[in-house]
């Protein structure tokens, strides 16, 4: 009971029986009387609508007529380029000397005038000279030149040069094999070159080939019954007669066309002198009026069952904005606050999704400010790292170099002192983040030889750089020293006596690798695992900040992917492997972006 009251009391619900009821009112009031309107008047209308075909069809007719026309007139359309040649040389030294039409090969010519038109079947020209014959045709099937009737379609192009004759509708029989019937349009070729004289000479004659097929395209389109016909006369009183099947093209007598049977309606054939004929049968028509008012209830019974339809999914439409929104809303509730609503116009739906979107945005602009600013917070302090200097190493250094410049007097103090200040400017620059590797190199040198003299030489530093590796690609500044200190002070230095600090550049998967391997004394597996996981943990501070710095500066700089990979065996050694993006061009300060090797 509840469900039920809910379902009636839904915006949907309502929408859908305000909108049913709306419209079944005029439409069942509207469809009665037209009903009996239309009942009234459907012969009246049906009467103009045929008048209105037959027209059509005699426009669309005269049309046909009038463009094959044009299309043999193509002969006369030469092109002389901007010169007086075409007024020089008559049209009978281009068509019996050179064989050409227009000052194009007769055989070409032929060509392009029977690919001008779809319905244009084979092309012909006859040389009056010679009676030489040319031809182009899209039939497949061999043209049997014994058969054609070029004499019967010269006879009317002798008795007048200047017209158009048409050879109505006959079987193409000089084609090997072929069923189709057409329409041979013919002109003559006269010599229009020089000046204008009663006898102009017949160059030669053109004869295009028209499937006939093009009539039954227009016929098909009137739709006409089985009982239903058209004709299409010429001045002779000879017929084209149309039925559902194909066009009759034999010439025939046409007697009797009225019939009380049939509506007939006529229009003027201009192009033929003659007249299109369309037969319509009565019976046929007042039987389609029968049907139509049957038609017309079955329609009122289905637009009830469509406006039932379409009020249901009317009602939708107007509730589905609702429901969009607060789906949205769940997700906000969820914390997805990249969501947005689909904007509904300016009506109050729209405003309220418009309210909607702008208060998503503003809470996902003031999270990402407070977001900014802790990465701001994170940078100053990472800032603050960079720029501590280890007071135990400055202390040792500076006593070290004390000591020589009391006891030595030579010129290693000197150089003691220059990698100190070489030191000491590389570290104290902050105008980068990246730097070459030349340079991060050249700075662990300096440091390294400060170290050499504080150990007498008992710790060796060996650097292998891979071939494949530019020297020139850029690297994190003060990420080497760091991890090869922490392996003198906390690897080597504990066993005593001499040893080794090995660093390895090279490329793997694609990513920058350096490795820093010591030969001290190690670390146990316990030990190993509790390092790795304070390093990865930002809330867990270790011991000197040395590797844990690096490791949090590269996971900032470079990403997640990237930071430093600790193996150790005890008595054995230690191996830190850093792993940046390559870089092969030096960034602006600030800028974390980086080009893939």
């Amino acid at each position: 009971m509840t469900g039920l009251r809910q379902l009636w009391s839904s915006v949907f619900v309502k929408f859908s029986g305000a909108f049913i009821v709306v419209g079944m009112i005029p439409l069942f009031a509207l469809s009665l009387f037209s009903l009996q309107t239309f009942t009234g008047h459907v012969q009246k209308y049906t009467v103009n609508n045929l008048t209105q075909m037959t027209l059509y069809m005699s426009y669309n007719l005269n049309n046909a007529f009038n463009h094959y026309n044009e299309i043999t007139k193509l002969m006369y359309n030469s092109k002389n380029n901007g010169t007086t040649e075409s007024t020089l040389v008559s049209q009978s030294f281009y068509v019996d000397q050179l064989e050409q039409i227009n000052q194009i090969p007769i055989e070409d010519f032929l060509k392009t005038v029977l690919y001008s038109d779809p319905y244009i079947r084979t092309a012909f020209f006859v040389r009056q000279s010679d009676k030489k014959l040319y031809y182009q045709t899209r039939e497949g099937n061999a043209l049997l030149t014994d058969r054609l009737p070029i004499d019967t379609w010269l006879l009317p192009l002798q008795e007048n040069p200047t017209r158009l004759a048409v050879h109505l509708t006959h079987s193409m029989k000089y084609v090997f094999n072929s069923q189709r019937n057409v329409i041979t349009f013919g002109r003559s070729l006269i010599d229009i070159s020089g000046p204008v004289t009663p006898d102009r000479k017949v160059v030669g004659a053109l004869f295009i080939d028209v499937d006939s097929r093009i009539f039954y395209d227009m016929f098909r389109e009137l739709n006409l019954g089985d009982n239903d016909e058209l004709y299409v006369l010429d001045g002779n009183d000879f017929v084209y007669h149309s039925n559902k099947e194909e066009i009759i093209g034999a010439r025939r007598p046409v007697s009797g066309l009225t019939d009380s049977d049939k509506f007939v309606i006529s229009e003027r054939l201009s192009f033929l002198n003659g007249r299109v004929v369309l037969r319509i049968s009565k019976n046929d028509l007042f039987e389609q009026l029968t049907s139509t008012q049957s038609a017309v209830y079955v329609a009122i019974a289905i637009c009830v069952f469509v406006l039932i339809v379409m009020g249901g999914w009317f009602s939708k439409r107007l509730a589905e904005p609702i429901r969009v929104i607060i789906k949205q809303m769940a997700k906000v509730e969820s914390g997805n606050l990249e969501t947005q609503v689909a904007k509904y116009g300016n009506d109050e739906i729209g405003r309220l999704a418009h309210g909607f979107n702008r208060m998503v945005e503003r809470l996902n602009n003031f999270i990402h400010e407070a977001y900014i600013a802790e990465l701001g917070r994170k940078q100053a302090e990472l800032n603050a790292l960079k720029s501590q200097i280890r007071p135990h190493y400055l202390y040792n250094t500076l006593e070290v170099i004390r000591m020589n410049a009391v006891h030595n007097d030579d010129s290693e103090v000197a150089d003691m002192i220059l990698s100190l200040s070489n030191q000491l400017k590389y570290v104290i620059d902050y105008g980068e983040d990246w730097v070459s590797i030349r340079r991060e190199l050249d700075h662990l040198h300096d440091y390294f030889y400060i170290i050499g003299v504080r150990f007498e030489n008992r710790i060796e530093l060996r650097v292998d750089v891979a071939s494949g590796v530019d020297p020139e690609w850029q690297i994190l500044k003060l990420s080497l020293q760091p991890i090869v200190e922490n392996a003198i002070q906390h690897g080597i230095r504990p066993k005593g006596g001499k040893g080794k600090v090995w660093l390895t550049i090279e490329t793997i998967d694609e990513d920058l690798t350096v490795t820093v391997y010591d030969d001290g004394v190690g670390i146990d597996e316990e030990s190993l695992a509790d390092l790795n996981a304070r390093i990865d943990d930002p809330k867990t501070a270790v011991k000197g900040v040395g590797m844990k710095n690096v490791h949090e500066r590269i996971k900032s700089v470079c990403g997640d992917n990237y930071g430093l990979e600790i193996s150790s065996k005890k008595h054995i050694g230690t191996s830190v492997r850093m792993r940046f993006p390559i870089r092969k061009e030096a960034a602006r300060h600030g800028d974390t972006s980086h080009t893939g090797g």
